[in-house]
């Protein structure tokens, strides 16, 4: 009996990979962005004058987008601080994370198993962890439960992503 409640259990999560591939990216980005360009596998959008970027390697099923932020030398402690904070309590789906001189707010994946619903919310969450650094430092409104001193949530921003309707 235990065997047959542990099949049924599992069985909803075999064999259904989600098959994201760079053509229903490019659907979702043109879907979500105020402007677009790039090809297959290399994106530049903007969203509400934030600049983003989405780069897929599909030989290593991986996919990122990320958006420049601030130049890493402008920094100081505090603000270094409050980020890795960030990364453990509010930045939830998305880091902080320094690159080439840059601050970028970043979600990495595997490309194939992401559904449409998950590209949407990373858009989202690398938006606002790009416009809330510095003051909430959150990618949504939730926050993992600890302590996150640093940080001030009454200044958070909690405009919603109006997405044009495809």
């Amino acid at each position: 009996m235990k065997k047959i409640v542990l099949l049924f259990l599992i069985l909803p999560f075999l064999g259904f990979s989600q098959n994201m591939n760079n053509e229903k990216l490019q659907e979702i980005y043109t879907s979500v962005s105020d402007s677009i360009n790039g090809n297959l596998g290399g994106w530049q959008f903007f969203i509400k004058d934030v600049p983003m970027i989405s780069i897929t390697d599909t030989n290593h099923n991986r996919m990122r987008i990320i958006s420049p932020i601030a130049d890493s030398k402008t920094l100081n402690d505090e603000l270094i601080k409050a980020a890795l904070v960030a990364n453990f309590h509010t930045a939830l789906d998305v880091k902080y994370a320094v690159s080439d001189g840059v601050l970028w707010s970043v979600f990495i994946h595997p490309l194939k198993e992401l559904s449409e619903h998950q590209v949407k919310d990373a858009v989202s969450q690398v938006y606002y962890a790009n416009i809330n650094f510095g003051t909430s430092f959150t990618s949504t409104s939730l926050s993992f439960p600890g302590s996150a001193t640093n940080q001030a949530p009454e200044e958070k921003k909690e405009e919603k992503i109006e997405y044009k309707k495809s």
